[in-house]
């Protein structure tokens, strides 16, 4: 792969793989075609969700709502999610299989108690900048790959965000998995189209 392009792999946490607090289907099955992947980059980069406890995200801060229901907050709707990806806890630390020992970036997200943060550029504000922009700017990357973890959230939020930032930007489809809560992979396929991002499937690399 040219010396100007990176690979951005969301959020491959125990959480969202099977048995964690907020799996995505077949969310681990992904990992070895990630390892693989990434073995063909020079730039990697990887994201964590780190939130504390009594996040904004969390059906739990909201005494009565239940996972899955949806509230407004100041920067928008927002989903209440099952409590996961908790800073410190066995839910948070990367899948013990995810095998890039030449990563050069860990950037964490959703730290602040009442932003959420799908996108590893920009937090649901879309305002806070994480400084992933310019991460990759200073080291002359042009061009982004991603995949991860939720095809419709995480990895979807984080390929607008690139886009906007002026990166071309592929999302690999077969080393991502979805959600899909109330048609929001359909939806989220449809904004990246409209946003530029291109899909591509592994073998095509």
């Amino acid at each position: 792969m040219q010396n100007n392009a990176a690979l951005l792999v969301i959020d491959v946490q125990n959480d969202f793989c099977p048995g964690g607090a907020l799996a995505v289907p077949d969310g681990a099955a992904i990992i070895p075609l990630i390892n693989r992947l990434a073995a063909k980059f020079a730039t990697v980069v990887l994201t964590q969700d780190w939130h504390p406890p009594s996040h904004i995200s969390f059906a739990a801060s909201h005494p009565g709502k239940e996972p899955f229901q949806t509230i407004a907050l100041p920067y928008g709707e927002q989903v209440l999610w099952p409590t996961h990806c908790v800073q410190t806890t066995p839910g948070a630390a990367l899948h013990p299989d995810l095998a890039i020992p030449h990563a050069g970036l860990i950037l964490r997200k959703g730290l602040h108690p009442n932003v959420d943060s799908y996108s590893a550029f920009l937090e649901a504000d879309r305002t806070t900048r994480t400084g992933l922009d310019g991460y990759f700017t200073s080291r002359g990357i042009t061009e982004l790959y991603l995949c991860g973890l939720a095809t419709d959230y995480c990895v979807a939020w984080s390929a607008e965000d690139a886009r906007r930032f002026g990166f071309k930007t592929t999302v690999i489809e077969d080393a991502c998995r979805a959600i899909d809560l109330n048609a929001s992979l359909a939806a989220a396929w449809s904004r990246l189209q409209a946003a530029g991002v291109t899909r591509a499937h592994s073998a095509a690399l």
